[in-house]
């Protein structure tokens, strides 16, 4: 029986246990990353580990999420990150240098490696034919120190595409049918592996764009071969020496298979409020566009750009139109401005923000009320863009740019515009924005503290009987932005958890954190897919520092899941869904016996409210269950 190419990397890395579905493995990770908003949480944990020098190939600290510096919180911040990975050996990214995921495609990625990133899109590098996951922020400080991470084995979904796409239909059209496909829950215990014939048809930073969006099916990692695409990609960043020819045998089995015919496929856009609705942009008719936005680490790479550039030349954007473009890096600012393209995208009315995330993470470009906002990001849940009841649709670059000139949903194959093709370009090599390590001994070196990071919270072993009150209770798909909001107004203080802990689930309830802080110990009830989208820990460690017990919830998303778990909290599943409709807000709930019920994975609770017992299955490994009893991942590694 044939191996899938990712079972082959995951073996060729692994420490302990076996590769098969359901297994819990130890892998040896090569390169991490982090970004400035999760990253200051993870130093601070890297930090407490009191370790020397990282032990991964590599490691990055990028910063691109908190750039706006209207005080001085943000910038303590980039100065806290930059001076632990002085002290580390972690190279660091400085302001302005672009996107990390685009920018370690450019400059980092290798195929056959692994990383690690505390952001949910670090699956980016599958493009390459990495296996790129995106964790927790715990995970990958403990990954650096380390230099390993431990993970339950997914099932390989391949995903067999076939045929070519057409012109005006692009890889975000691919990513979109898939996710129309599986849904934002698709992809959840599964490695998405790309396969076919129609595999040879796309260039690097098509893959990246799938591999990207991957992380809206809820899969664990997203992955291409490596092929003579990688290695023209490779070459024309000057890193030919990276490139290793990698793929699945031609007998591999897989745990299921999409069909996917590229030439059939359309324009399409997901509609307001998230990734996987979606219809051909034909479908949804030509409605008013009021913004849009192109860039974000899913469609923010020179190909993406030179497109815009070529269907804006000439023309205006719309007078009832705002657009707005951030290039993923400097390197691709800087050749738009030499080749001209830059001056065509702004003689027609663009505006040029800053080599950041920016509007993705509703740092800054909000639209008006009540707009409709094209973007070619990755998510359009509720209020994510800072407006709250503005209506985001998901698009490709193409379809972004051409409606910005007719100013409504435009398909680009009624355009009646050619697009050129993009020529290979060659780039040189610009560390000017990289700070290295120094090679002597940095143990002595200070560490920059604002006044604005705070310690992270910290939770307790698990006591014999835990008692809680229900704070919350929430629908289906929720998620890491409902939890924990991330806007301009509060990236600022994610280094300050206490601050934080006044707005979590402000969305939803604005009286969720009041109530935690009146009450002894908390529970949340969650529905399906409870945690999904970011990356971002806070939403554990704020709800940790508000006293949350446990979390009830009929299904979980694999990041939070962990990140809950690192934290100490306990992510317990209804064995009946339907149970689900007696919990209401006020209910107390106790656990007796919690320390042997956890050990033996099932777990009773009374409901003292309604006097009925309900019993949840966990679905803990033995590493999860030490993490558990011990009050989370740093208390266990102490305790080592």
């Amino acid at each position: 029986m044939g191996k899938t190419l990712s079972y082959k990397i995951l073996e060729n890395h692994l420490v302990s246990g076996a590769v098969a579905p359901g297994n819990e493995i130890q892998i040896r990770i090569d390169q991490t990353l982090t970004q400035d908003s999760t990253g200051t949480m993870v130093y601070l944990q890297l930090e407490a580990m009191d370790i020397g020098k990282v032990k991964t190939e590599l490691s990055v600290a990028y910063i691109d999420h908190n750039m706006l510096q209207t005080g001085f919180e943000n910038a303590d911040d980039h100065a806290f990150i930059k001076s632990v990975a002085q002290r580390h050996g972690v190279l660091f990214s400085k302001p302005g240098n672009g996107i990390c995921h685009q920018l370690h495609l450019e400059n980092y990625g290798a195929p056959g490696k692994t990383l690690l990133g505390s952001d949910s899109h670090t699956p980016t590098g599958g493009g390459l034919g990495m296996i790129a996951i995106g964790a927790g922020g715990l995970d990958v400080a403990v990954a650096m120190a380390k230099g390993e991470y431990s993970l339950t084995v997914p099932e390989v979904l391949g995903v067999n595409l076939e045929g070519k796409l057409r012109p005006w239909v692009t890889a975000k059209d691919v990513i979109l049918y898939v996710l129309k496909q599986l849904t934002v829950k698709g992809g959840v215990g599964r490695i998405i592996e790309y396969t076919g014939d129609g595999v040879k048809t796309l260039s690097v930073t098509d893959r990246a764009t799938i591999t990207n969006m991957g992380a809206e099916l809820g899969a664990t990692t997203s992955i291409f071969p490596s092929d003579e695409n990688t290695l023209a990609y490779l070459r024309s960043q000057g890193r030919e020496a990276d490139y290793t020819p990698l793929c699945a045998d031609g007998d591999a089995v897989y745990d299921g298979v999409l069909e996917v015919d590229l030439s059939s496929l359309p324009p399409l856009a997901a509609m307001p409020h998230s990734p996987d609705n979606v219809d051909s942009v034909r479908s949804i008719g030509e409605i008013k566009v009021d913004q849009v936005a192109i860039g974000s680490c899913t469609n923010s790479s020179y190909s993406d750009l030179m497109k815009v550039a070529a269907i804006l030349k000439g023309r205006k954007v719309h007078p009832d139109v705002s657009l707005v473009i951030s290039p993923g890096s400097a390197k691709i600012l800087s050749r738009m401005a030499e080749n001209g393209a830059l001056a065509d995208i702004i003689n027609a009315g663009a505006r040029i923000i800053e080599n950041a995330c920016g509007p993705c993470i509703g740092m800054g470009q909000s639209p008006r009320s009540g707009a409709v906002s094209l973007r070619t990001f990755n998510r359009n849940f509720k209020g994510r863009s800072g407006t709250q009841d503005a209506e985001v649709y998901l698009v490709s670059p193409e379809t972004a740019a051409v409606s910005a000139v007719c100013g409504y949903l435009a398909d680009g194959c009624a355009s009646g515009i050619s697009l050129p093709e993009i020529p290979d370009e060659t780039f040189a090599k610009n560390d000017n924005f990289i700070v290295y390590p120094g090679r002597a001994d940095t143990s002595s070196l200070e560490v920059a503290m604002g006044p604005n990071i705070k310690p992270f919270p910290r939770n307790t072993a698990l006591p014999d009987e835990v008692s809680a009150t229900v704070a919350l209770c929430t629908g289906d798909n929720v998620t890491t932005d409902d939890i924990m909001p991330s806007d301009s107004r509060l990236l600022p203080y994610r280094s300050n958890i206490p601050y934080l802990s006044g707005y979590c689930f402000e969305k939803i309830d604005g009286g969720f954190a009041e109530r935690c802080r009146k009450s002894e110990g908390c529970a949340i009830i969650g529905g399906e897919n409870y945690g999904q989208g970011s990356s971002r820990e806070h939403a554990a460690l704020v709800p940790l520092y508000l006293k949350v017990k446990f979390v009830l919830a009929k299904s979980f998303a694999r990041i939070h899941r962990s990140n809950l778990i690192n934290s100490g909290i306990m992510p317990l599943v209804f064995e009946n869904p339907d149970d689900f409709d007696d919990f209401e807000v006020g209910q107390s709930l106790v656990m007796k016996n919690a320390i042997s019920q956890v050990r033996n994975k099932t777990v009773a609770i009374d409901n003292k409210s309604n006097g009925k017992t309900y019993t949840f299955a966990t679905n803990f490994s033995d590493l999860e269950i030490q993490m558990i009893l011990h009050g989370g991942k740093i208390n266990c590694i102490k305790s080592e």
